[in-house]
């Protein structure tokens, strides 16, 4: 393939990304991410093939989106981490050390936290799905796509669980399931048992199946406690298999609502769901909890990454008095 080889030209090398990611389970988020970053990379060289660059350009592009994007350390560090997966799963070729690239700087900020009045406040304003979610985040301290993934058989009433599957980093994990969820939970899946009888009867009822398990096990997409516990209210179409299905509530309904629950409790501090995943951490920490056991039910795979709530513990100003309250 020459130089002047277009984009068009060569659908082939999109599909073998698209190919590589699906075979390592990657979510169809990464997917879309991924195939997009490579499309810039070789859009922003005059639409060469890739197999004709290498490191030299990777390091230019990289450069380019940091001094002249001015995009965010972690919007770099993704396009980098396209163009890596490009090159070693899909090229089969291993870049030598990027050295060369201008990196983004990422800024060292403290979490947004919510005191446990303003937590409330927030959830007060919330009704059904977008106020179990919530309280997921803040009572279970779940990322948002982990509560939306939930599978009813993840949830265990009686112990008092939630297991977490293929949380940040694929790994599962265990958390609790705050009491005062149980019951609304309960009526919730109630009401989502009959939506998914309702489908079967009508010729669906099928949910998406990670490795390829409804090929392993045809039946198990029709199954109950296969069914996501936050069930959108429409069926779609998978966008990798055509089927009709039921996926889950998307991620942006929950954070619209989430917003406007900050913004009617009058809260001025920059508010996301994420921020009350956040203050679950740091209400555990204040609250005496072992930063070890923090640590294990966020599903952080260093301390370190925890340690940042403990900023929390140390009253203002390091717990210095100000010598004007003195």
């Amino acid at each position: 393939m020459n130089a002047n080889t277009s984009l068009s030209q060569s659908p082939r090398l999109l599909d073998q990304v698209r190919g590589k990611i699906r075979l390592k389970h990657y979510s169809i988020r990464t997917e879309q991410a991924y195939v997009d970053w490579i499309k810039r990379f070789v859009l922003h060289f005059d639409k060469r093939h890739p197999a004709e660059m290498g490191a030299r350009e990777v390091e230019a592009f990289l450069t380019h989106l940091a001094v002249e994007g001015r995009v965010s350390a972690s919007t770099q560090n993704q396009a980098k981490s396209a163009l890596l997966f490009l090159y070693r799963e899909v090229l089969e070729q291993e870049l030598s050390w990027l050295e060369n690239v201008t990196q983004a700087k990422a800024p060292k900020r403290l979490p947004v936290v919510l005191t446990r009045e303003e937590a409330q406040a927030v959830l007060s304003r919330l009704t059904g799905t977008h106020w179990l979610v919530a309280g997921l985040l803040y009572g279970a301290g779940l990322r948002i796509m982990e509560a939306l993934r939930l599978r009813v058989k993840d949830v265990e009433f009686g112990r008092g669980e939630i297991l977490v599957r293929e949380g940040k980093g694929f790994k599962d994990r265990v958390t609790m399931l705050p009491s005062a969820l149980a019951e609304p939970l309960k009526l919730h899946l109630k009401q989502v048992r009959e939506l998914h009888e309702q489908d079967v009867a009508e010729g669906y009822g099928e949910v998406y199946l990670p490795y390829a398990l409804d090929r392993k096990y045809p039946n198990a997409g029709r199954e109950w406690g296969w069914q996501y516990v936050f069930p959108s209210k429409n069926r779609s179409v998978d966008p990798r298999s055509g089927a009709v299905r039921r996926h889950h509530v998307q991620d942006q309904a929950i954070q619209r609502a989430i917003r406007q629950a900050v913004r009617d409790a009058g809260i001025v501090k920059p508010a996301t769901p994420h921020t009350l995943r956040h203050s679950f951490a740091t209400h555990l920490l204040t609250s005496g909890y072992d930063i070890r056991t923090v640590q294990e039910l966020l599903g952080h795979k260093d301390v370190a990454t925890t340690m940042i709530y403990t900023h929390v513990l140390n009253k203002g100003g390091r717990g210095v008095v100000s010598p004007l309250d003195r």
